[in-house]
């Protein structure tokens, strides 16, 4: 597996990225409890206001999809199985972890799941 300095960047790099969607899901109105961004009930053309509430809605199911999967990696992280395969078992190359951190397939099995 990787050494202790590419785990920690990593760990770091999953945190960024967690901390992104975070403050990308409260800009939107998305945060915990929030139903998103709040719209003039008085505007003319309502259903322009339907479709950007409809669009941000679905940034924000996206943008939870994704912090998920961030979160998730970061669990492995704790309990000690980041870095491993959740079909096969096997590690996950470096290399494919530092393109997609929070990979939770080896490239095998990634595109068995397609």
């Amino acid at each position: 597996m990787s050494t202790d300095a590419v785990l920690a960047d990593l760990r770091a790099a999953l945190e960024t990225e967690r901390d992104t969607l975070s403050q990308q899901l409260r800009d939107l109105g998305f945060a915990d409890g929030e139903t998103g961004l709040e719209y003039d009930s008085n505007f003319a053309d309502s259903s322009q206001v339907t479709a950007e509430r409809g669009e941000a809605e679905t940034i924000a199911t996206k943008l939870r999809e994704t912090l998920d999967d961030v979160e998730h990696a970061l669990a492995k992280f704790d309990d000690g199985t980041y870095g491993r395969c959740e079909s096969c078992g096997d590690a996950i190359p470096e290399a494919r972890l530092e393109a997609k951190p929070a990979a939770r397939h080896c490239i095998n099995c990634a595109s068995k799941h397609r």
